[in-house]
């Protein structure tokens, strides 16, 4: 299988196809670009032909949003054989998935929705990762979720289950530093904790984006994770510190809904890439 960091440890950015024109004309912010997976499923047509061209110019990411890697029942074959026809005429230089679940018997729910950490979940986990990463030939990595419960069932911390199924199956990592602050926020804890907790020697790939502020029932700070708007400075800071202990990685800014015009996003790549520039100053 293909190394676990594959992608430049440099700025990325999620494309949208309204980003195409201009992004070509201001390529300087970006190195590589991500996409969803379930949008480049379909047989030809235009965006399949611009994503063509953007991989000549760019390393690209491939993030997969539908395989429901947590859910009880086995992985839709189909899906997956949509997703192998696409990493194989692409070639990314990565693939992801989340740590969670979004269907139930023939359902699809469009949603990422959280699982409870415990030995049955684990292996289930890792059977479908070893599924995915023998149909595709290459190393997949597994996101971190945002969290807005905890369940009483759970028998492990977040950070150990990851590292337990990046142990058990040789995937890699995908480490989403805005979900980490949006559950520490929600559930209680300390994000730098967590960060320090977690199997960094296993990230491939980086992640910040936008959240929402809201509050709980009890009045209680509530953050969503929207990826509708700039990265917040506390998140922003959280990302020093995980570069701090692991080194220079691919980071990617997300902004998935109320797109803005390329100048915005671009600013948010630079601020990724004078991050990773601290990260390389000596101490």
């Amino acid at each position: 299988m293909p190394p676990i960091t594959p992608l430049p440890a440099a700025p990325g950015v999620g494309y949208k196809p309204q980003h195409y024109t201009p992004i070509l004309a201001d390529a300087a912010p970006v190195q590589w670009l991500e996409i969803h997976a379930e949008n480049y499923m379909g047989d030809g047509g235009r965006p399949l032909a611009q994503l063509r061209a953007l991989s000549e110019r760019f390393a690209i990411s491939v993030h997969g949003v539908g395989l429901s890697i947590g859910g009880e029942g086995a992985l839709d074959r189909d899906h997956l054989a949509r997703l192998k026809h696409l990493v194989e005429w692409l070639n990314p230089a990565s693939f992801s998935e989340h740590l969670a679940w979004s269907t139930h018997d023939s359902h699809f729910l469009n949603d990422l929705l959280p699982l409870p950490y415990t030995d049955a979940t684990l292996a289930r986990i890792c059977d479908h990762v070893d599924e995915v990463q023998e149909v595709l030939g290459r190393r997949m990595l597994l996101e971190n979720p945002s969290s807005y419960l905890a369940f009483a069932e759970s028998t492990r911390d977040e950070p150990g289950f990851l590292a337990e199924i990046a142990q058990r199956t040789g995937c890699g990592l995908l480490l989403d530093v805005n979900n980490v602050f949006v559950s520490a926020t929600n559930l209680g804890f300390t994000p730098q904790g967590y960060i320090d907790a977690f199997p960094l020697d296993r990230v491939g790939e980086i992640h910040v984006g936008g959240h929402d502020e809201d509050e709980d029932d009890h009045g209680a700070p509530l953050l969503i994770d929207s990826h509708g708007r700039e990265v917040a400075d506390p998140v922003w800071a959280l990302l020093d510190h995980t570069l701090a202990r692991s080194g220079p990685l691919p980071v990617l800014v997300e902004w998935d809904t109320d797109v803005p015009d390329w100048p915005v996003l671009a600013a948010e790549a630079r601020r990724a890439r004078a991050a990773l520039a601290r990260t390389l100053v000596p101490a």
